[in-house]
């Protein structure tokens, strides 16, 4: 595969349009459909550098060079700019995905898709989307927390 087809294969695999992809890494849209459509392909190392580490690929799986295959899209993105999830973050997460596990199984829960009782499968793909668009928005929150509310100790004074 090329490079324009691994980069609309791993985007895609997300979830993510063309114009969510350009919010959350920072490359322009034009660029992305460009580089998605084979007009053009990146002409610095960091811009490779940066797609590769937004979808935890390896430059070589990027570039097609590689046979390892795609990551599960239940993995969040993380860039370098981002700060990681703190335990407590991931506390919260899992209180989240308990309180919908609990609402899928009760008895008045809607566990129910085109008519028919969702399967156990039905229900994991869909625990695992939950969870990877919980994680990427705790992710990019923490992006714009300011620094003087960051736990990190954000004050460079």
């Amino acid at each position: 595969m090329t490079f324009g087809e691994n980069l609309k294969a791993l985007r895609k695999a997300r979830g993510l349009t063309q114009e969510e992809f350009a919010k959350q890494s920072g490359i322009s849209r034009s660029a992305i459909g460009m580089y998605e459509s084979g007009k053009r392909e990146p002409k610095n190392f960091e811009m490779l550098e940066t797609i590769a580490d937004f979808f935890n690929v390896d430059m070589n799986t990027l570039l097609g060079t590689s046979k390892a295959p795609a990551p599960p899209a239940a993995q969040p993105p993380t860039a370098p700019y981002r700060a990681p999830l703190t335990e407590r973050d991931e506390r919260d997460i899992e209180k989240r995905l308990q309180a919908i596990r609990d609402d899928l199984d009760a008895d008045s829960g809607v566990a129910f898709m085109g008519g028919q009782e969702m399967t156990d499968t039905d229900k994991e793909y869909m625990m695992a989307a939950l969870e990877s668009g919980i994680r990427a928005a705790k992710l990019l929150a923490k992006k714009y927390t300011p620094k003087k509310y960051r736990k990190d100790g954000g004050d460079d004074k």
